[in-house]
């Protein structure tokens, strides 16, 4: 064997393990997305529980919820510019020990003040590990085939998070304790550390020339949170109570003070020419769009499931089980699909079957089978969301540079989460009226209180087939990227060792 041969096959074989290292990174990354996105909904099925066991009052009780939601939201975009900074694998070993112990200090509270507390400290890292992720995905997968199936992973895990969530969180509840719906995240944080050691290959971060935009950061992280928090108030409150109006308008008045600071930074948090890229905003728009229609399906269901039927937790959330499994399958097809066909087809496409599945839950009546008046339409929107979630990814950062890819990840989860704020607020105080004004008009129907409950779910189902709609013209004027415009770009990616 000449020495030639021998260095041909040296250089094959080191050729092999990258490769194999990429995907077991993708693994560690997937797995730290699922962690953070299940947290949101986990808990949903085990509060009354934890609130029992902690005497929080009915008045605070949504702080299990919104001290998560409202940290993550706000945080997310100096997070994803502290990546960009600092390095990506780095901010994402920090979040990943952080949530650690953040769900540690959660599950093992003794009153609702830690609860809180460890709920927040929770949102504040997950504000550090979800652009880090999206973004070393995005520079580490750099050929158009590779990069839409890891898109593809990433957005099953994104898209059926939330389902998995409740799956989790109800046979945990039942089966264990409330408090693991939170402790564990400790070890499953653990094992992607170790992962993200052995696997996630050291980026190197943006070259930095200038100081950091403070006032940048301050104004879009309040703005963040009052919007978040002024939602959140709407679906308790009302959307004309005085602190809801008042939250709503310093959040709007902040943003647009951001976005003015950023047109003069010389050094901005959010550089505009992000969001600025036609298919790039489509996409961002698309992403604020699209949890308000999926909040439509869970916050009903899970209603519906339980307060409605009056099924156990587990058995409510294995009842969601169909959406994940459809979530997998999409984004499969929808990975394989992309490199050819580009991704408006397949954005139309899902919001297509997504509103039209929600179209058929509108028809939701009493005495439904789940098999009829469900499992279809769960099935529908599933497939629709896994090529919306993949192909909006896709864009969102597709032709980012590399020094500002942690800030365009977080900008997407951002979008992501006020539009679940949105969605939670909205429906879920349309949905009270509805339900209160059916009670009224029909006051000797049978089972009032239950058609009543269900009529409303059905006016929510309607709505969120409106956002679906809304998407369309979207995706139709402004996502115009080409199949051969996926291979272009990578000259901005590098991943240093």
């Amino acid at each position: 064997m000449t020495a030639a041969t021998t260095t041909l096959e040296d250089q094959s074989e080191s050729s092999d393990q990258r490769e194999s290292a990429r995907w077991w990174a993708l693994g560690v990354l997937a797995m730290a997305q699922l962690m953070v996105v299940l947290d949101a909904t986990i808990v949903t099925i085990s509060m009354p529980f934890a609130q029992h066991d902690l005497g929080i009052s009915d008045g605070n009780r949504q702080w299990v919820l919104t001290a998560y939601t409202l940290i993550f939201g706000g945080l997310l975009l100096l997070g994803g510019r502290l990546a960009d900074y600092l390095g990506r694998r780095r901010m994402f070993l920090i979040g990943l020990v952080g949530f650690a112990g953040a769900s540690a200090l959660a599950g093992l509270a003794q009153n609702g003040g830690e609860l809180f507390a460890g709920r927040g400290l929770q949102g504040a890292f997950a504000a550090l590990l979800a652009p880090a992720a999206l973004s070393l995905v995005s520079v580490t997968f750099t050929e158009a085939k590779e990069r839409a199936r890891a898109f593809g992973v990433f957005a099953g895990v994104s898209a059926g998070g939330a389902a998995i969530g409740l799956i989790v969180g109800g046979a945990l509840t039942e089966y264990a304790d409330w408090r693991w719906c939170l402790l564990v995240n400790t070890p499953i944080a653990l094992i992607a550390l170790l992962g993200a050691l052995a696997f996630v290959v050291k980026d190197v971060p943006a070259p930095r020339t200038g100081g950091y935009d403070l006032p940048g950061a301050v104004t879009a992280t309040l703005g963040l949170v009052s919007v978040v928090y002024g939602f959140s108030r709407a679906a308790s409150d009302g959307w004309t109570a005085s602190t809801t109006l008042a939250l709503l308008i310093a959040g709007v008045a902040l943003l647009a003070a951001f976005v003015a600071i950023e047109r003069r930074s010389a050094n901005p948090l959010l550089p505009l020419r992000i969001p600025g890229e036609i298919n790039r905003g489509g996409s961002f728009l698309v992403a604020l769009l699209l949890p308000i229609a999926m909040f439509a399906m869970f916050i009903n269901m899970s209603y519906y499931f339980q307060i409605t039927l009056g099924w156990s937790a587990l058995k409510a959330g294995v009842a969601f089980l169909p959406f994940p499994v459809g979530i997998v399958v999409s984004a499969a097809i929808a990975s394989a699909l992309l490199p050819r066909t580009g991704p408006r087809p397949l954005m139309i496409t899902g919001s297509v079957l997504g509103m039209a599945g929600l179209l058929y839950l509108s028809r939701l009546g009493f005495g439904d089978s789940y098999a009829a008046g469900v499992l279809p339409a769960l099935i529908l929107i599933a497939l629709g969301m896994g090529g919306l979630f993949v192909a909006m990814q896709t864009t969102a950062l597709h032709q980012v540079e590399e020094r500002d890819s942690g800030v365009a990840s977080a900008l997407l989860n951002a979008a992501q989460q006020v539009g679940g704020a949105i969605g939670t607020a909205l429906l879920s105080t349309i949905a009270v009226q509805v339900a209160e004004r059916f009670a009224k008009n029909n006051p000797g129907a049978d089972h009032v209180l239950a058609r009543a409950a269900i009529h409303s779910y059905d006016i929510a189902f309607l709505i969120g087939a409106g956002f679906f709609l809304a998407t369309i013209p979207i995706i139709a004027f402004m996502i115009k990227d080409k199949p051969a415009n996926l291979l272009e770009g990578s000259e901005h990616v590098h991943v240093g060792v």
